[in-house]
């Protein structure tokens, strides 16, 4: 069984729910801020509806997402019985395991990890020059409470998101040291 990335929207009790699905993508980490499927999620937050981004962390081609069924519904019921803070969407990504390989679901937060980008130059079939990104990706985060570790360890990871990106900290240092603006 294969899915196209794709964005549900669920009515339930009168409230209408965003669900948005990647069929082979990752959504870990620093993965968030690029993510389509997490974008409709987070959208879906904004607009003071509860969302839910569901990724499976296999990028074959040939990938297989019956074992993601069971927990997507697990999910999803959980999400539509008990509701979610305002302004929150959940990421949830889940292992390139079977059914029965999944040990878990944990709650954990994003992991302190980063792409290390490199380009390898490549030429088309008129000769052309291009260049394709490359790279890899770093995972600087040592803990068991991360998305990355979930993963990694068999579990499917459930991270809370919101929209605000403001480097809170930041403000009294740029307020008190920035005094020439």
């Amino acid at each position: 069984m294969r899915y196209a990335p794709s964005i549900a929207f669920l009515i339930y009790r009168e409230t209408v729910w965003y669900a948005s699905l990647s069929g082979y993508f990752r959504n870990t980490s620093i993965s968030v801020l690029y993510s389509g499927t997490m974008s409709a999620a987070i959208e879906g937050a904004i607009e003071g509806t509860p969302a839910i981004g569901f990724s499976l962390c296999d990028y074959s081609h040939k990938a297989v997402m019956e074992h993601a069924v069971e927990p997507i519904k697990r999910i999803t019921l959980q999400t539509l019985e008990k509701g979610l803070p305002k302004g929150v969407a959940l990421n949830v990504n889940i292992p390139p395991k079977r059914h029965e390989a999944i040990k878990g679901v944990r709650i954990c937060r994003q992991a302190n990890a980063k792409w290390v980008e490199d380009f390898d130059q490549r030429f088309d079939p008129n000769g052309r020059r291009y260049f394709w990104m490359a790279g890899n990706f770093v995972n600087f985060d040592k803990g068991e409470d991360n998305d990355e570790w979930a993963i990694a360890n068999n579990y499917v990871s459930v991270v809370p998101c919101q929209f605000d990106l403001t480097a809170h900290q930041a403000i009294s240092f740029l307020n008190e040291d920035w005094q020439t603006l």
